[in-house]
């Protein structure tokens, strides 16, 4: 195999997942937000509810599109770069995926359509329950992909027939306890992700001055969901960390940076690991800690990485890094959303411009978390494409040569960097355009792809008159 073909396909696998992932984190925590805002319609009949769920509906549309469309070109790759992987774990992986296409795809697909073009045409309540589909779909989806992901994380149900890893207990296999962490895990990440974006939505509001109903209920909803999801999300990366302590401990090791046997073991806050000494430098660890994480013990005993042969390691520096950028991330996010929703609790959030500021810069942040956790998962279980039993660079294509892998990696880079463009350009268009002002500017029945109750002049007017409610 062709190291410099193998090191391009991982690239590219790299640089489409981290890509892809933006957008379904997204829809999935907007989807679910869509559904709460036309509910809270049904129920209190206030105006900012539907401006706002007409609004964010553009947004989903256009970011669902985005996530498709790289999520299908992603998936060539796997036939073009990735074969040995296809073959071997086809039977496993190949219905997992179709479960994705059959549940969530045809949810997704059928119920959108009523969410664009049927508010006048469906009832209420249906309307509503298409609404609920569709972020049921998205819901779906994610938990394939993890089910997918976590059984390649920690192999189980299979036997090893002729070369291929063929399904033997479905049930072992898609109730896998690894999944039950994971998919919780990365759900609430996507609705945090959800929650920030809104509410850096209504900060923004706030600081041009305008849209001010919309902005009160995206800054208060936005942060309040935000409060109350942080801290669970912090159990389930706890449980997420306890699956990797037992099944993956070079990887734990790794995170850990902890380099040799320690009882009890020292926790690693900051340094820098350097394979050649099998040390870190200018590190910064408290003791005991280690082991009360890793085993909530106070006298555990930890392995190190220097237990596993070299060729068995994964790569230390990029998960050890990026595990503390994603808990900082969620240190920063837990911050900004308690604070944030005590000032909006005491109506003094509005005049604080510096916390409105933060708030606003906070968006990135949930997505910088997601990306260093898959990073974390990812590089993490190298050498391995599934844990254990097959090798990343025996999971190559043969033959597979370093021209070829260069021409698909820079495509694929086109084709992304395309719908990036051209997509994050229209969705800051109607961010900078704003509810209120689309409102306004959109001529009455002027699309049918847009609700036509937004450019109606009464809704704008219900809009600002419910702001003091």
């Amino acid at each position: 195999m062709n190291a410099t073909a193998l090191l391009l396909s991982r690239i590219q696998f790299g640089f489409t997942i981290s890509f892809h992932i933006i957008f379904p984190a997204f829809t999935i925590g907007l989807a679910a937000w869509l559904t709460v805002l036309e509910a809270m319609h049904m129920r209190t009949g206030r105006a900012v509810y539907q401006a706002l769920f007409e609004f964010w509906l553009q947004i989903f549309g256009v970011a669902f599109g985005m996530g498709v469309v790289s999520g299908v070109v992603m998936g060539f790759q796997f036939g073009t770069n990735w074969s040995v992987l296809s073959k071997m774990s086809g039977p496993i992986q190949g219905p997992l995926l179709s479960y994705e296409t059959f549940t969530a795809f045809m949810l997704e697909a059928s119920f959108f359509g009523v969410l664009v073009f049927g508010r006048k045409r469906v009832p209420p309540s249906f309307y509503l329950f298409s609404t609920a589909m569709v972020s049921l779909g998205t819901t779906l989806s994610a938990f394939w992909i993890m089910t997918n992901n976590s059984w390649m994380q920690v192999p189980v149900g299979y036997v090893l027939q002729n070369g291929y890893f063929v399904p033997d207990n479905w049930t072992k296999i898609i109730f896998n306890s690894v999944v039950w962490s994971r998919f919780p895990h990365m759900l609430l990440a996507a609705y945090l992700t959800g929650a920030f974006c809104v509410a850096a939505t209504g900060a923004w509001y706030v600081l041009r001055g305008d849209n001010y109903a919309e902005s009160r209920v995206m800054l208060r909803m936005g942060l309040f969901l935000a409060a109350l999801l942080i801290p669970v999300q912090l159990v389930f990366g706890h449980l997420v960390g306890d699956y990797v302590h037992d099944y993956q401990p070079a990887k734990f090791a790794a995170i850990e940076g902890r380099w040799h046997d320690e009882q009890p073991a020292s926790e690693v806050l900051i340094g820098l690991p350097d394979p050649a000494t099998e040390s870190n430098r200018y590190e910064i660890k408290l003791p005991i800690l280690g082991s009360i994480i890793a085993s909530s013990s106070l006298t555990s005993k930890e392995v190190g990485l220097t237990d596993f042969a070299p060729q068995d390691r994964p790569p230390v520096l990029i998960p050890f890094v990026t595990f503390r950028i994603m808990v900082g991330c969620g240190l920063i996010m837990l911050a900004i959303a308690w604070f944030g929703s005590y000032l909006s609790i005491k109506r003094r959030l509005r005049r604080n411009r510096a916390m409105l500021w933060a708030i606003f810069l906070s968006f990135p942040l949930p997505f910088i978390a997601i990306l260093t956790g898959w990073y974390v998962a990812e590089v993490g279980r190298q050498p391995w494409v599934v844990y254990g039993l097959l090798r990343t660079a025996d999971a190559v294509t043969p033959f597979l040569t370093a021209p070829a892998a260069l021409t698909s990696l820079v495509l694929f880079g086109a084709v992304y960097l395309f719908i990036f463009s051209f997509g994050t350009f229209y969705i800051y268009r109607l961010l900078r355009t704003g509810p209120t002002r689309l409102a306004v500017e959109a001529p009455h029945g002027a699309s049918p792809n847009r609700p036509m109750s937004l450019a109606d002049p009464e809704l704008i007017q219900s809009v600002y008159r419910s702001a003091g409610e």
